[in-house]
């Protein structure tokens, strides 16, 4: 489909800056209070799950932000009917009120400890609302920014709400550091037992941000496309069933999946969360510092979404979306590793230092992948398969003889695999050569103008901006490129479940995939297996089958 006749180069109209103004503002908000439940994950840990030991209670956190994703496909499915029906208006007017209210009742929730269970059920709850009404949320801005777009800039216009996401998780960890910087350690957690922490806040202040975005919302009108196809007569009746139910349009979303969403994902997540994650679970890197040179590199990385959404209109969808992934699987090893190395370099030396060997019977070694958490570890080779994982610290696993017992030595010196083994095992690989949590090695800023005199701190910084390009490239031309997969008539539900399939599962479960993989491996790098083959697949699919859409006429019905 070729864009229409008519179409020419114009300057961005008034009304277009307020559409765009309007979608992005109300996205960020949306962003912001998703990204809050990953960036305070230790502190939810705590309140919501402090009757779970150290090694679950990790694993259940990263999960229960996992749990968001995992619903989000299913409001795509919901809300996108809902919007190829009724309107794009209306419906992320919808999801924009489930989204705020159940971001602010979990600053209310009372923890564990006041409510036992019915705690994290309560706050795994409010995360499911979160992930259904983002499912919906993405699909109509992007549908609704693109069908006010003139034809030859719907890259340009659409990458901006493509910086959403990149400004939420901004906003979240420049309202987090604010709090850090301003309190004590524990005023921020909250005293044990005791309801209030400051940690609470950012959840409390969305409901600021939620009434500004509503009256935001409000002042939009309907989509042209949308408003033309409803006056022709030519909506579809059963969206979803057009959408998915017709092999030439189920192919289609099938494409857009394996050949660009999924692998778009997963380096947009590793390069703005799990790279969060990377360096505060695994490094050990304190939460105020690693948050000030994760908030710089996307800072200074976030207008690259616009550079590469107007560059799009000029070259093309597919190549820079490809190219980005192409990029990410070929040096994410290398740029881990190299923050590993600036970041903390005696956890990097350890492995030198330090020989953990774990040897038992190979028949009582499990498999500890475990992505969704339904899964009870009870074998002494498991555990201290996982425990080794969460401390960061490298092992070889040895076979034993058959039915003999799970064996752990440090430097040769045992450690009985029991209650107490988590405790035992650490202690004993800092007494090696390993790095306590507060080791002075490891980078450390007391405040935002530390950096410019830290160098490590700003090499890091610089690897992070690296990564964050690699996210701009691969998010900045894929709505302009999924809008145009579609026609009008099924474009909301059609753009959307592919999206959210490959954002919501590829990418939201990087974390629990990642901790599995270094967990049965025993290296902190071996997680980034996932996010390099799903990248590199998505490569050589979209290059096969993936078409370029640049030039399409979204107007079109069939």
């Amino acid at each position: 489909m070729a864009v229409s006749a008519g179409a020419v180069m114009r300057p961005m109209t008034g009304e277009e800056r307020k559409v765009i103004l309007a979608s992005s503002l109300g996205t960020v908000f949306e962003w912001y209070d998703f990204y809050l439940a990953g960036s305070l994950a230790a502190n939810i840990n705590a309140t919501f799950f402090s009757g779970v030991n150290p090694t679950s209670g990790f694993i259940f956190t990263l999960l229960s932000f996992a749990a968001g994703f995992a619903v989000r496909p299913f409001g795509a499915l919901f809300f996108g009917r809902l919007g190829d029906l009724i309107g794009r208006k209306y419906t992320f007017l919808i999801t924009m009120l489930i989204m705020g209210l159940s971001t602010f009742i979990v600053g209310l929730l009372p923890g564990y400890a006041a409510i036992g269970l019915s705690a994290p059920v309560a706050f795994i709850s409010c995360r499911l609302l979160q992930g259904l009404a983002l499912g919906g949320e993405y699909g109509g801005a992007a549908t609704y920014v693109a069908e006010h777009a003139p034809a030859d800039r719907r890259g340009y216009y659409t990458s901006w709400i493509q910086t959403t996401a990149t400004f939420g998780l901004f906003l979240s960890l420049i309202v987090i550091l604010s709090l850090r910087l301003n309190m004590s350690a524990e005023e921020f957690a909250g005293k044990p037992g005791e309801y209030w922490g400051g940690w609470r806040v950012p959840f409390l202040v969305s409901a600021i941000l939620l009434g500004v975005s509503v009256w935001i919302r409000l002042q939009l009108n309907e989509s042209p496309a949308f408003l033309k196809m409803k006056q022709e007569g030519t909506g579809s009746k059963a969206p979803l069933t057009e959408a998915f139910g017709r092999w030439s349009n189920a192919k289609v979303a099938l494409i857009a999946l394996l050949g660009g969403t999924a692998g778009q994902a997963v380096v947009w997540y590793a390069g703005q969360f799990y790279a969060l994650f990377f360096l505060t679970q695994t490094l050990k890197v304190d939460g105020t510092t690693a948050n000030i040179m994760i908030a710089l590199s996307l800072l200074v990385g976030t207008p690259f979404f616009v550079f590469f959404g107007g560059l799009s209109d000029r070259i093309g969808r597919k190549i820079i979306v490809l190219g980005g992934c192409v990029l990410a699987a070929l040096t994410y090893f290398t740029i881990f590793g190299q923050i590993a190395t600036l970041s903390n370099p005696k956890l990097m030396a350890a492995p030198d230092l330090v020989k953990v060997t774990i040897t038992a019977d190979p028949a009582t070694c499990g498999n500890v992948f475990d992505p969704v958490n339904v899964r009870v570890f009870t074998a002494p080779c498991d555990i201290a398969r996982r425990t080794l994982a969460t401390a960061s610290i490298k092992y070889d696993l040895a076979a034993g003889a058959a039915g003999s017992d799970t064996k752990v030595t440090v430097n040769d010196k045992d450690v009985p695999v029991d209650k107490d083994f988590a405790k035992a095992v650490v202690a004993a690989a800092q007494d090696a050569g390993y790095p306590k949590a507060n080791d002075p090695d490891i980078v450390k800023l007391n405040s935002l103008f530390d950096i410019f005199t830290n160098g490590r701190a700003l090499a890091v910084t610089g690897l992070l901006f690296i990564l964050v390009i690699y996210v701009t490239m691969v998010y900045g031309p894929i709505a302009a490129l999924l809008v145009e997969l579609f026609p009008t008539r099924i474009r909301y539900s059609g753009m959307s479940l592919p999206y959210h399939i490959g954002n919501g599962w590829f990418g939201g479960f990087l974390p629990p995939v990642a901790f599995a993989i270094v967990a049965a491996t025993g290296n902190i790098f071996a997680g980034l297996w996932y996010p390099v083959i799903v990248a590199a697949a998505t490569f050589v699919i979209g290059l096969i089958f993936l078409p370029e859409t640049k030039d399409r006429d979204i107007y079109a019905q069939d």
